[in-house]
């Protein structure tokens, strides 16, 4: 598993571990990087298939594969609590943890993540799966901004979407691990759990989300034992890197929170 580490260094300084979404890049927080390092020794990775990090996804094992990943930067970092923050399908292997080592996970950031996928978001995996199965790589890149970015963003900010995808289409984690992501983002379903895990929570949603409708994580925010949320009227599906400063000041007031308890 390929890692970084940025801001503080000591290893007893506090640690936040940052997990992306589909995308499976830890570049994905470069939004986020200023803001926590002045605090936090901060983990980004990237999954397994994806980036600089080899392999690729199991064909079984889903999000509790993904989330082995995980544990085995811990080991490698003897990382006995941390911090977790998980974007989408990074949320759900925070669940997954929270739920089997609880005893790691000082507290959950979960954005615009699900306890169990709404059939609207079957709908949008369904669409992205046709286009790469029948229009290919290119097209299934194109329309990925379409399920992250609100449209204004994306009309304000057009050298940045080539920039994005030049780097996806370099960067393609290839067919089959995106197939495996995906099944394993639809076959995900700890509805029924919630209630178990214990560890205090920051849900973060946006209305305005394309792929996942905010009642999912009204549901994460009502199922969970100790949960908080901000829902926020616009920021799309990647809302951390769309309205960055607000979305950093929630983690940071969150985090702040904790520390005064």
């Amino acid at each position: 598993m390929h890692y970084d580490i940025h801001g503080l260094t000591s290893p007893d300084a506090p640690t936040i571990l940052l997990s992306s979404g589909l995308g499976g890049s830890g570049g994905y927080w470069a939004p986020q990087i200023p803001a926590l390092s002045q605090r936090f020794r901060v983990i980004t990775y990237d999954h397994r298939g994806c980036g600089k990090t080899g392999g690729a996804v199991p064909e079984v094992g889903g999000i509790t594969a993904m989330a082995d990943d995980v544990l085995e930067i811990v080991e490698a970092l003897k990382l006995k609590k941390f911090h977790f923050m998980g974007h989408a399908l990074g949320g759900l292997i925070g669940l997954d943890l929270a739920l089997r080592r609880p005893e790691l996970i000082e507290s959950l950031i979960l954005i615009n993540a699900w306890s169990k996928a709404d059939p609207h978001s079957g709908r949008c995996f369904d669409v992205r799966i046709a286009l790469l199965e029948n229009a290919g790589v290119e097209a299934f890149v194109k329309a990925q901004p379409l399920f992250l970015y609100p449209a204004i963003y994306m009309a304000e900010n057009p050298e940045k979407m080539a920039v994005e995808e030049a780097h996806a289409l370099a960067h393609f984690q290839g067919r089959d691990n995106i197939l495996r992501r995906i099944a394993a983002l639809r076959a995900f379903d700890v509805d029924d759990r919630l209630g178990e895990i214990q560890t205090p929570t920051l849900v973060i949603a946006t209305r305005d989300d394309l792929l996942v409708p905010y009642s999912r994580s009204l549901r994460l925010a009502d199922g969970l034992s100790n949960a908080n949320l901000v829902l926020t009227v616009a920021g799309g599906h990647a809302v951390n890197v769309t309205y960055p400063q607000t979305f950093n000041s929630a983690v940071i007031d969150f985090l702040s929170t904790l520390e005064h308890a």
